[in-house]
């Protein structure tokens, strides 16, 4: 099955089964003459980084509602963004995501860089994101390769080289099948195709377009593919967390600085994360309580495991650090899924306001 057989028959079961997803302009709506928004295209990638899209899905819908352009995304304030965000993980992103909105209308006129190049000097793009942006929004033939496209890459020509090793060979074997017709939907298709037939375990080569010239499938190795090289055990690390509530039903909460994890997010006071569990350092004088639970949550690179300590105090009381919000102003939500998880244990802990 040549390379050209393998492009033509991917198209044409794109054609037929793409996702429908509400940043995406179909096949059906782009033989119409319907273009895909850029802005649309930029959001779902960056969002998408690292996430699913059945987690996306919802965000996308709320972020175009209430910033339907990247104008109006430059014009938000952080903390809004920032809240909206809460949930998604990776708040590198939505920094970026700001830096990005703010330079393109800015330095753009709020119109994106129509090449994979001009694309790559905006804050939070690399090669992927800009590839995608490029040729889904703008045709662009960029090679888009992200983890789907590696699989069905590494079964489609039998690639027996563990990942990460392998990835300038299955970046290499995309590029042959990407066409300087329809880029966009080849992108799609070849992303789709990973996601909905040739997944990780178990792949349909049944209702593949591809199964005629797949290498792997004809040696039988389709499911072992791509090898990796086993990943290393993650670190655990430990913390505390303190959850104040005034007497008015005011919370103590603090912003974490600009730069690192959980950057520039609302959160609890506490200690930092160590390899062994840290002193107290409480924020505040009061009667601290420990209500015998802890928060378990799992970062990219380690498992966090994180003390809770809870205490209600009078309407004198003067943090160290942070501030009391009151409860009109406090919406839970918006905190990144880890401060959200002490909330919603410590809560349990403290008396009905």
């Amino acid at each position: 099955m040549r390379d050209e057989a393998k492009g033509a028959a991917l198209l044409a079961w794109y054609d037929r089964n793409a996702r429908s997803m509400p940043w995406r302009v179909g096949p059906e709506a782009r033989r119409a003459g319907r273009r895909p928004d850029p802005y649309h295209v930029w959001l779902s990638e960056v969002m998408l980084q690292q996430t699913t899209v059945a987690a996306v899905r919802d965000y996308f819908l709320r972020f175009v509602e209430r910033w339907p352009d990247v104008r109006a995304l430059a014009a938000a304030r952080d903390a809004e963004v920032m809240g909206e965000w809460a949930g998604l993980g990776y708040y590198a992103r939505a920094r970026n995501l700001l830096k990005c909105a703010r330079i393109v209308t800015a330095a753009h006129g709020g119109r994106f860089p129509q090449t994979r190049a001009g694309l790559l000097d905006l804050p939070g793009i690399g090669p992927y994101t800009a590839a995608a942006i490029a040729a889904i929004a703008f045709d662009e033939p960029a090679t888009v390769v992200d983890g789907n496209v590696e699989r069905v890459m590494a079964r489609l020509f039998a690639v027996e080289t563990p990942l990460p090793a392998a990835k300038p060979e299955l970046t290499a074997l995309a590029a042959r099948l990407t066409p300087h017709d329809r880029p966009g939907c080849h992108a799609q298709a070849v992303m789709d195709l990973g996601a909905t037939v040739c997944t990780p375990k178990s792949p349909a080569c049944g209702l593949c377009p591809l199964r005629a010239g797949c290498a792997a499938r004809a040696a039988g190795i389709q499911g072992d593919l791509p090898r990796k090289v086993p990943k290393k055990a993650k670190p655990t690390r430990h913390g505390i967390a303190y959850v104040a509530r005034r007497s008015d039903g005011a919370w103590l909460l603090e912003r974490r600085p600009a730069s690192g994890l959980l950057g520039a997010m609302l959160g609890w006071p506490g200690t930092d994360w160590t390899g062994s569990a840290p002193p107290e350092a409480p924020p505040i004088a009061a009667n601290w309580r420990d209500p015998g639970t802890e928060v378990r949550h799992t970062f990219t690179h380690f498992h966090l495991r994180l003390a809770l300590r809870v205490a209600e105090v009078g309407p004198d009381a003067v943090p160290e650090g942070g501030q009391f919000v009151p409860p009109g102003q406090f919406r839970p939500a918006e905190l990144p899924t880890v401060m959200r998880k002490a909330f919603d244990l410590a809560h349990s802990a403290l008396k009905p306001a």
